[in-house]
Parts: structure tokens; C-alpha cells; sequence
């Protein structure tokens, strides 16, 4: 096999969560460049059907299911609907991730609500994806989180808690890809800022004056990153060029 094609997903399954839209949206689109079949999953039911035609606009067959990641039967129900609907799992991408009121708040701010609710999406989201997915993947089979450059430095004051889960995320691949080893891989992928709807929500910005904070990122590459930088990365680890990889976090990060 070609150095090229071991890049290729072809007649692979892949299921995204919070696939519909910004980097989950990216991933699946990567994905199914590559060659593989998709199963997005997201909350709201207009934006899976739109990123569904555009994954079959790319010859492959598509599958969008409204389903909270956080909960962990609905994450059960969602391995067995993309087995029935294509026959085998080969990929799973925990995506789900990020600030559940779109707020950053300081740490002696953070309730008892908006703890829970940032544990949940951050990372109950990924112990309730990992469970449905691990039974069911096919041998040789990937799962893959996406974590953040929080994981190793922190953020930004308001960022504590946050940047406390992707660092779990981290260990929790190392751990995953110890004990499911050999029959599955487990890695994580940490991008730095990515200028998605959500993150200008959160950073307070639109898309026509996002840049006026890129100076102050201290990214050394000097440009955001994209979804399609973190889709690439994802098809490397999920694909036979990254067969010999586990338990690994590659973070796409301009150099930050």
C-alpha cells in the first residue's frame, strides 16, 4: 500500500458526535472524503440534514440522529441505529465538548449547576460515547476525542474548569489505549482556537472582527486554525497511516 492511499477510509463507518456543525462538521466531512461512510449525531435536527447532503455530496452515505452525547443510553441507541444502518462501526470521534451556556466565567463563579453541566458535556460526554462505541467497533477500530491546548496550558483566566477536563480527556486516552489495546486504538486530538459560531459566541466577537483577537492568541503560525485542520488530523489517526499509533494526543495548535 502507497503512503497515500493509507490515508484512505474506504468502506469504513464512522460515527461524530456533535457532528452537524464548526469541527464536528469538519471531522465528518474529512472523513468522508476519505473514503468513509458517516453518522453524525447532533441536538437540533436542521443542521444534521444540511451536513448530511453535504457528506453525500461527497459519494458517501449519510446518517444524522438528534441525541444528547451526555446520555449515555441515548449514546447506546445511537452504536446500534449505525449498526443496523450500515452492518459495522469502524470509527468513533467523541466531539462533544466546549462551554454548555456559550459563558466563561471565573472558577469562584462556577455553581453547583454549571459544574455538572461542564463536567456532562465535556466529559461525561466521552465516558458515555466510549461505552456505547468499544463494545461495538470492528477490530482494529478507532475511537478518538477531541480534546483542547488547554490540556497542557491552561487558558485564560475563566478557563479553570475547562481546562481541567481536556486534561482528563488526555489521561483518560492514555489509560483506554493501555486497556483496549490490542483489537482498538484510542487517541485524542487537542486543536487551539478555532473560530467556529460558538467560539465567537463565546469570545464576544463576529466573524467580520474575530481577527482583532488574533494578535493576542500567541499562535506563532499567525492564522486561526479550521475545522478542515482538525478533520485532517483525525483522518490521520482513525486511518492505516495511524495504525501504529495509541494513546497519543496530537495537538494542532499553529504552535502554541
Amino acid at each position: 500500500m502507497g503512503v497515500l492511499d493509507r490515508f484512505r477510509l474506504d468502506g469504513k463507518v464512522a460515527v461524530v458526535t456533535a457532528g452537524s456543525k464548526g469541527i464536528g462538521r469538519g471531522i465528518a466531512l474529512a472523513l468522508a472524503e476519505a473514503g468513509a461512510d458517516i453518522l453524525i449525531t447532533a441536538r437540533g435536527r436542521a443542521a444534521l440534514d444540511e451536513s448530511c447532503v453535504a457528506i453525500e455530496a461527497l459519494g458517501r452515505r449519510a446518517v444524522g440522529l438528534v441525541a444528547d452525547a451526555t446520555d449515555a443510553e441515548a449514546m447506546r441507541q445511537v452504536a446500534e441505529k449505525a449498526m443496523a444502518a450500515f452492518g459495522h462501526v469502524d470509527i468513533w470521534v467523541n466531539n462533544a465538548g466546549g462551554q454548555p451556556d456559550g459563558k466563561v466565567r471565573p472558577f469562584l463563579d462556577v455553581d453547583a449547576e454549571n459544574f455538572t453541566a461542564q463536567v456532562d458535556l465535556n466529559l461525561t460526554s466521552v465516558w458515555a460515547g466510549t461505552r456505547a462505541a468499544a463494545p461495538l467497533l470492528s477490530e482494529g477500530g478507532s475511537i478518538i476525542t477531541i480534546s483542547s491546548v488547554a490540556s497542557r496550558r491552561g487558558l485564560h483566566a475563566n478557563y479553570a474548569l475547562y481546562a481541567a477536563l481536556k486534561s482528563a480527556i488526555v489521561s483518560l486516552t492514555t489509560s483506554l489505549a493501555a486497556e483496549l489495546a490490542p483489537r482498538l486504538r484510542v487517541n485524542a486530538v487537542a486543536p487551539s482556537a478555532i473560530p467556529t459560531a460558538t467560539f465567537r459566541e463565546t469570545m464576544g466577537v463576529t466573524e467580520d472582527t474575530q481577527d482583532s483577537l488574533l494578535p493576542h492568541m500567541g499562535i506563532p503560525l499567525g492564522r486561526w486554525g479550521a475545522p478542515e485542520d482538525v478533520g485532517a488530523a483525525v483522518v490521520y489517526l482513525a486511518s492505516p497511516a495511524g495504525a501504529f499509533v495509541t494513546g497519543e494526543c496530537l495537538y494542532v495548535t499553529g504552535g502554541m
